[in-house]
């Protein structure tokens, strides 16, 4: 997914947003006549944004590179949110300059003892959605992740094809397009990660569901939100989700469930938090994690070899 690849897909994501779009919606006439395929016509935000008809048809078919101003008119044409107009200028190559191929990530030892002393469940998502760290009452939450091979521990990758994960997400349907929103925007940043286009072909291949989400180039920042989950243990909880950057990696994310005071998910966290401190091994027997015996750490997932990065 390299810079031949990012400009076929600012094509494509332009094409999809003005799809979206009626006449009437940016202010122009509808003149009733039959439309052949759904959206504005590219004459018509070629109009809106005072540029010609072969300009801004050379620019969809990735026969041209857009300038800064003219991208940032086209996102007022097709009334893109901010998380968009982020993606469209990372695609166009305005917003930063092409990182280095990215090293592997791993957690510093202060954000790993955050995540001890957190009494929310807790994970630490690298680029890719990677999971690379944990807190034990997260993995009580959603799937004990040191059973997972390495390859595994990735939350779309969870999300799409592990069945005791998506069966935990009562919103299911929210949660899954989310997270191709996601990698969409992970994609623009990173477009040389091989392993990023591996997942996606992997996903592509394996679930419909990601494929035409996939095809719809929407985009998203990971923010805040609300996810419903069944639990086997504590019943349906609804939690609220929030993502923290951490400053001394901005690829990655500390991702936080907490829920209301007062309201039965509190209450049914709080039962789950006793629960996993009454069934947590002693400290000399828990997973190794690289910490000294009488610590109850979070867990780190393991860098993967050189060959694989």
């Amino acid at each position: 997914m390299g810079k031949e690849a990012n400009r076929t897909e600012l094509g494509q994501f332009l094409k999809a947003r003005r799809a979206e779009l009626t006449p009437t919606d940016v202010g122009l006439a509808d003149d009733g006549t039959h439309r052949r395929v759904p959206g504005l016509r590219r004459e018509e935000v070629a109009q809106l944004a005072s540029i010609s008809v072969q300009y801004y048809t050379r620019l969809e078919q990735s026969r041209l590179q857009a300038s800064a101003p003219v991208l940032a008119t086209l996102a007022d044409v097709l009334r893109l949110d901010d998380d968009q107009q982020t993606y469209l200028l990372e695609l166009a190559g305005k917003e930063a300059h092409r990182r280095r191929r990215p090293k592997a990530q791993e957690v510093r030892p202060q954000t790993r003892r955050l995540l001890d002393s957190l009494g929310a469940p807790a994970i630490v998502l690298g680029r890719r959605m990677d999971i690379l760290a944990w807190n034990p009452l997260a993995a009580a939450l959603l799937t004990d992740f040191s059973q997972l091979p390495d390859k595994q521990r990735n939350y779309a990758r969870l999300v799409f094809s592990d069945s005791e994960m998506r069966q935990r997400y009562a919103n299911w349907e929210k949660v899954a397009p989310d997270c191709v929103a996601f990698l969409r925007m992970e994609a623009a940043r990173h477009p040389d990660d091989p392993r990023l286009s591996e997942l996606v072909g992997e996903l592509s291949i394996k679930d419909p569901h990601f494929r035409q989400w996939w095809a719809a180039h929407n985009v998203a920042a990971q923010t805040t939100g609300v996810k419903t989950l069944r639990h086997p243990l504590v019943g349906e909880l609804t939690l609220d989700w929030e993502t923290l950057s951490v400053a001394t990696d901005p690829d990655q994310q500390l991702v936080v469930w907490t829920a209301a005071p007062g309201t039965p998910s509190h209450d049914s966290l709080a039962f789950l938090a006793s629960w996993v401190t009454t069934h947590q091994p002693p400290a000399d027997t828990a997973p190794a994690t690289g910490k000294p015996a009488g610590t109850r750490p979070s867990h780190q997932a393991t860098p993967p070899p050189e060959s694989q990065r």
